[in-house]
Formats: C-alpha cells, structure tokens, sequence
C-alpha cells in the first residue's frame, strides 16, 4: 500500500540541539551548568557581547558536531567558517549571532524512520554550530504579556542546528522522526535530554505547495506534533475559504494549544550574512578519522546485533534500543545468565509497559531481580502471571527481594493434584459453562480456566490446567 498524502502537505524541522555535555560555552569560559541558578549569574564580557570582547571557538563542540554529522549519514565539510548572522532581538547581546551559513560543519545526510507506508528516507540539508541565544521569560502568553524578562545564563552554550529537507508528510511522521533523533544523540552522549531546553524544535509547514508558516521554539515533540496538526488544519481552513497562506513566523501556544502570528518570515537576504572577522575559518576534514573512531554503537547497529547475536523477534530488539539504558539493562540481564528471548520478551513487552503505566523509568528496577524472576521462569517454577505480580510488587513496594515476594504470596507452582482439585471444583460451581462447552461454545472453556486460576491464584500452569479442565469434562460425559 502507497501511502498517499492528498492535501500535499510538505513539513522540514530544525531541531536546535544543546551540546550541554561539554563543560563551556562555546566562544567562552562560562559553565553550561546553569539550569536551576538564578538569572545571569554564569555570564562573562564574550557571552554578554560587550565591547572588545573577543569569543575563542571550543574545539570540542566541533568534533561534537562532527559525531553527530556522521551519525546522521552526512558528509562532513573539508573546513567549516564561522558567519554573523544580524537581527536584533531582547535575547541577542551582540545584535547579532555567531552561526555557521556557507560552510556548515556536515551536509548532505539522511534518516530513515517508519513512515506512513513503511520505511521512509527523511533527507539532512545541514548540520551547523551557532551560539545559543538568552532566555526570554514572559509574563502569561507571548501575544499577551505585559513584560518579558532576559536571562542571560544561557547566552553562548553550544548549539547544534540540524535541518531537514520538507521530506516529512504528516505530523505522526515528523514525531517519528524527532523520536529517531532523539535515540540517536542518547547514544552519542552529547547532551542531557532530561534537561530544560537542551532540544528544541521550529516546525516549516506548507500546503499543495503554498506558502510555508515556521512554527518557532516548540518545546516538546508531543507539542511539535499537536502545533503541526492545528498549523495543517489553519492553513487547509484559510485556502477552502479562498484566503491564502501569509509566508510568516509564529508561535506555538502550548495552554491553548494554537499557532499565534508574530512577525513576517523573514528570508536569508534579511540578516546579512557576512563571515565573523574575529575567528579564522578552521579545516576540519583531518579531524574526521578521530571522531569516527570515538563512536558508540549506534540504535540501528545494535538492534541488527541483537537480533543477530542474540536471536530475538526484530520487533522486541527496536523496542529495546529505542533507549540506550533499557538496551544497556537487557544486555547486562542476558549476559548475567538470562535466555535471552526469554528476556527480550519480558523486558519489552512486560517490564516496559508496568514502568510506563507508573511513569518510571528502567533505573528504578534491579538487574538481579529480573534475572532471578527470568531463572524462575526459565526452570518453570512459577506462572507468567506470578512474574507478574513479582514485577508489580518490587516497583510498588520498595525494598522486596523476588525470593521473598514468592515466599509471603506463595507464588511457586502448584502441584498436579492441588490443579486437579480446583478444576473438580470449578466444574462442579460451573455447571452452565460445561454445558455450554458440551454444546460447542469453546470460550466457556475459558470461563473455567479463569475460575481454576482464580482458585490457584495464578500459581497454576494455564496449558496444563486447560488439558486437565477438558479431560474431566470428556470423563464424566463418559
């Protein structure tokens, strides 16, 4: 199936990404440890853009953005120049903004995610360095404020622009692909994702090749997909009535959960571009080799591997790796002695699920646990439900061990004769359902094994206990 995309709506993001793991700005001394400080108090004459300040470029910033450019398939640029980009805005000190514009540092990559109708290849146009503009803080709504306040403290900290080709056709694809990314820079260790504003989105969006809107500062990738459905429904309104699409920027209001127009967009002639006179441009092709050697197994080459090495479902192995720590934790659960299907299985479908459901995440449940309840498992000492309970028990009730949970709730399997009494039982208090079953109604067999589980509470064999229920039916028709 062809997936057809009718209204040809055409989406390119430009994900703004914080290289916060580094220790200083990027033209500066400055810590990039400020979230949670009070405002300007990690800012220095470079960062503040005061006169005859004069920036100094962090060499590992850039092999930062050559492992990203590399991860991203792009072809890296044999020397990058650093460009003044001017406007005037609250949050811009200099009045202008170190970026990168004819040279950036990579090129010409490529993403391949699921999309509507299988695997889809999203293009990179580019990958650049710029500074990180200050923090403006509203007062209520951007389009209602009564005043805005300016924090310096992130002035300066390395940014990563990555920027797409409109290859994207749907919001649900646009989150695919920002989830892709967001994989990838975790295994890459080059920001902490946890942190407020370390990745940020602006959205171009546009309709049967009309004029395009750019959805700025999109905050979240939830928020990245509701701003593109409400901006596809606006523009698709404007066009039925006959109106057309105004080529602007605006703002996503995530209260409100609209797009609200702030400014006409502008075009790359409006910002006078011209190359930084205070940093000589810097050739970077002989860093390459280095960089390329410094680079972790990335999501895709680790599923191949698991599924590979270790023979589980493909499904299981991209759940599994769509985190860097839950892939970390199903590897060190395996070679701590696990079946490895076995493990692929609980851990995606079972664990997964029970810390979503509490919002938790794989940090808040031990290894060992999860070895010794798969050993249980393994050697058919207790039911899947009992595995259950022992999992829902140890992250609900902290300080359990698996042996003593199967010990205080009598988790181990029961014995043959123990299931043959409760199956006597259950036929006996269920005699419509046996009818019901004599009479070709095959899920009043189920009935019945619910009420043998209930009565075993779960310590029984399901299969075993079925093939009992069915035997005793079959002997006292006899």
């Amino acid at each position: 199936m062809v997936y057809e995309n009718r209204d040809r709506v055409k989406i390119g993001l430009e994900i703004h990404l914080q290289l916060n793991r580094l220790k200083t700005k990027i033209f500066c001394g400055c810590t990039t440890s400020y979230h949670g400080d009070p405002p300007n108090t990690h800012v220095c004459p470079v960062c503040l853009g005061l006169p005859g300040a004069l920036p100094v470029v962090n060499r590992r910033a850039v092999e930062y953005a050559i492992r990203v450019g590399l991860a991203l398939n792009c072809e890296i640029s044999e020397h990058t120049q650093f460009y003044r980009k001017n406007y005037y805005y609250p949050d811009l000190p200099r009045g202008f903004q170190i970026t990168q514009y004819d040279y950036p540092i990579a090129h010409h990559g490529h993403v391949v995610i699921e999309g509507e109708d299988g695997e889809h290849t999203v293009r990179i146009n580019r990958a650049h360095l710029e500074e990180d503009p200050g923090r403006l803080v509203h007062e209520g709504t951007i389009d209602r404020s009564r005043y805005t306040l300016v924090d310096y403290n992130r002035s300066g900290i390395p940014l990563l622009e990555i920027v797409t080709e409109p290859d994207l056709r749907s919001p649900k694809e646009a989150r695919r692909f920002l989830d892709k990314l967001r994989n990838i820079v975790e295994y890459l260790d080059v920001t902490d994702l946890d942190l407020e504003g370390s990745m940020r989105v602006d959205a171009n969006v546009s309709i049967m090749g009309g004029n395009r809107a750019e959805i700025k500062n999109i905050s979240s990738f939830r928020g990245a997909e509701k701003a593109l459905l409400y901006e596809i429904v606006r523009q698709k309104n404007l066009l039925r009535r006959g109106g057309s699409v105004r080529q602007e920027t605006r703002h996503f209001d995530e209260a409100r959960e609209i797009t609200v127009g702030i400014r006409r967009k502008e075009e790359a002639h409006d910002y006078r571009y011209f190359p930084e006179p205070d940093l000589v441009p810097l050739r970077i092709t002989d860093w390459v080799a280095k960089v390329r050697e410094e680079l972790p197994e990335l999501p895709d080459a680790r599923r191949e591997r698991f599924v590979r090495e270790y023979g589980i479902k493909a499904e299981h192995a991209k759940t599994i790796t769509g985190e860097l720590k839950l892939a970390q934790f199903f590897e060190d659960v395996v070679l701590g002695g696990a079946d490895p299907l076995i493990a692929a299985t609980w851990i995606a479908d079972v664990l997964k699920g029970e810390l979503n459901y509490r919002d938790k995440t794989i940090e808040s449940f031990r290894r060992e646990d999860m070895i010794e309840i798969i050993q249980l498992l393994t050697e058919d000492k207790i039911t899947e439900r009992s595995g259950v309970e022992i999992i829902r028990t140890l992250l609900d009730e902290k300080g359990e061990s698996v042996a003593s949970i199967v010990s205080e709730k009598n988790l181990l399997k029961i014995e043959s004769d123990e299931i043959d009494a409760a199956v006597r039982e259950a036929i006996e208090e269920n005699r419509k359902a046996v009818d019901d079953y004599r009479n070709g109604k095959d899920e009043a067999l189920n009935f019945i094994l619910g009420a043998v589980m209930k009565k075993t509470r779960g310590r029984a064999d399901p299969k075993k206990a079925r093939e009992m229920i069915i035997e005793e039916i079959s002997d006292s028709a006899g």
